[in-house]
């Protein structure tokens, strides 16, 4: 089970990893200003936060944050090696180490942040939705596929719940505020940007559905190890063993910096991702944010990678990740 620290353990992580630092200056630093790419969600305010706020310096000094837009971008780059260091879904991360582009997963930096949201709050469970018309940005993405295998254990059928499609998560938002869908699946920031939004056009949007518990009933815990930071194999030789696990150390430490601290968090990352920084460090509660290693997160992983596979195995490619997957 995946636990979240509380401020008080945040802030004492925090020390602890400062001393760390100043006694170990002799890390392996990487030759090159390396560029982070973050998705449109709440995992970037972490990977944002340790690159503006310093904890990347012994390890990657000079390094830049950018968010990408889209997943296919974001796969496309991954894979002509246009970006080597990435928060993404980590069942795409398994998907392209399995297609052997060398990539792997260094951590996970969030246990779950998918919610559907409403004006109508009968809308909250999966049975109510059918006729009815869900938002979701990015087609055969994470949302989309745990959609698509929760809708399965309920006993509904593809194309009971119609799918309107956007193309970012703020265009999502507008289809809910404009009454041009029912309800929408969204991750964090977006869900919580939708609840404030909707109060200045006088309107009332509701939480209707935590997926994690939903999925709960699919898997048995309500963990969803969602996205995570992955290293292709050009950044894991640039860094060495000793600058990915400093790398791994700088991440823990932003974590516990980001929940002692939401709103400088929040402004590193609110650019990039178009939402206000009060929004962002709102979501930061709903966003089950972590940086649990790999290895440690290599039980939930496995089980979710199955999970997933059941609606077809392509979308890990074809099989579990082998050990070079878990970098850390």
């Amino acid at each position: 089970m995946a636990h979240h620290l509380t401020r008080r353990q945040a802030l004492s992580a925090l020390s602890g990893f400062t001393v760390a630092t100043l006694a170990a200056p002799h890390i392996l630093k990487a030759e090159t200003p390396l560029t982070f790419y973050g998705p449109p969600a709440a995992p970037s305010a972490v990977l944002a936060h340790a690159v503006k706020g310093g904890f990347l310096k012994d390890v990657a000094p000079e390094a830049v944050f950018k968010a990408w837009k889209t997943p296919d971008e974001m796969r496309a780059a991954v894979a002509s090696g246009s970006m080597g260091a990435v928060v993404m879904p980590s069942y795409g991360a398994a998907n392209l180490h399995n297609r052997g582009l060398g990539l792997g997963l260094l951590n996970v930096l969030t246990t779950g942040l998918l919610y559907i949201v409403s004006k109508d709050e009968t809308l909250n469970s999966l049975k109510s939705l059918s006729g009815k018309t869900l938002a979701l940005p990015f087609k055969n993405d994470m949302p989309d596929f745990v959609l698509h295998r929760l809708v399965a254990e309920n006993g509904l059928k593809s194309g009971d719940i119609k799918l309107e499609y956007a193309a970012s998560p703020p265009e999502a938002v507008q289809l809910l505020l404009t009454g041009r869908v029912d309800a929408a699946l969204l991750s964090e920031p977006a869900a919580t940007a939708v609840l404030i939004k909707a109060k200045s056009f006088f309107m009332t949007v509701h939480r209707t559905i935590d997926i994690q518990q939903e999925w709960a009933k699919v898997a048995g815990k309500a963990e969803i190890p969602q996205a995570g930071l992955a290293l292709t194999s050009q950044v894991q030789q640039k860094l060495g063993k000793s600058g990915i696990e400093a790398l791994q150390a700088a991440m823990e430490a932003a974590l516990a910096s980001a929940i002692a601290d939401p709103k400088t968090a929040a402004d590193a990352v609110a650019e990039a991702l178009g939402f206000p920084p009060d929004i962002i460090a709102a979501s930061f509660p709903t966003s089950h944010l972590c940086a649990l290693k790999a290895s440690a997160a290599r039980t939930d992983l496995e089980a979710f990678y199955d999970e997933l596979a059941k609606a077809g195995p392509a979308i890990i490619g074809g099989r579990r990740p082998d050990d070079g997957f878990y970098l850390v």
